[in-house]
């Protein structure tokens, strides 16, 4: 009877507990470093999709050997080595007041609340000088703030491409923005006209035979909340608060 009593069996599962707890931590701890990596190989893996730089078969980090990583003054639209940018958290750093400015009601239309002081960006350039800038943008949709980057050409005006890296938007409605045919939609559209941003999102199918169209997207189908969440997200980061002070100064050779 004592070998079955309740304290023994209690010792017995306090002792199992102790070694899983154990167990499962070491893991965690273990495969933390990989798991770090492949999220970073994951990030890279988009920066390239988004700009049409992708390979299929070539090994991700040669690719992005082509890339410079670079930080942005939200505020003056310049490049800065203020903070190092390979360590450099966006995304920690727009939740922090220190290092970010909240956003009035009429200026957030993107819905992020605030808006980090720096932003890191990634610069593809060649023998004949920049080639490609990818810009981060994030915003809210329906269900979900929706992270990605917006790639232009060497003009600066032009949509290299666009890609979503993480949201939680309904599969098969607001989802389809991971489509590949909606994303290579994208790509030629004209962001920016002689009266300022012109690149928006509409409310059903573009018109190809009426003017303005180059510069328009498909909305998605049944999901005119995450349409809208786009149309406002890019607008933002294309916009005076967002990029805009740096694409001129990229233009101007003063960034």
């Amino acid at each position: 009877m004592a070998n079955e009593s309740v304290t023994k069996t209690f010792v017995v599962a306090l002792t199992l507990c102790i070694v899983c707890a154990v167990v499962v931590s070491s893991a965690a701890v273990s495969l933390r470093p990989a798991q770090e990596a492949n999220k970073l190989l994951d990030l890279k893996t988009n920066i390239l999709a988004s700009a049409g730089l992708l390979e299929e078969g070539v090994d991700v980090e040669t690719q992005f050997e082509k890339i410079s990583v670079k930080l942005v003054d939200m505020e003056t639209g310049r490049y800065t080595t203020e903070v190092d940018a390979d360590t450099y958290d966006q995304r920690k750093a727009s939740g922090n007041p220190s290092l970010s400015v909240a956003l009035s009601a009429s200026e957030d239309i993107a819905k992020i609340k605030r808006r980090a002081n720096f932003a890191k960006v990634y610069v593809v350039e060649n023998a004949q000088g920049l080639e490609k800038v990818i810009l981060p943008i994030k915003g809210y949709g329906l269900w979900s703030t929706l992270y990605g980057f917006i790639a232009l050409e060497s003009d600066l005006k032009t949509v290299a491409g666009i890609g979503f890296y993480e949201h939680t938007e309904t599969p098969g409605l607001g989802g389809e923005v991971d489509n590949p045919k909606w994303k290579a939609s994208w790509v030629g559209k004209r962001a920016y006209d002689s009266d300022g941003l012109a690149l928006e999102v509409i409310k059903g199918k573009v018109d190809l035979a009426r003017a303005g169209a180059d510069s328009q997207i498909d909305g998605l189908a049944g999901a005119t909340l995450t349409t809208k969440g786009v149309d406002n997200l890019v607008k933002y980061w294309l916009g005076q608060q967002g990029f805009k002070p740096f694409i001129d100064n990229l233009k101007t050779g003063e960034a």
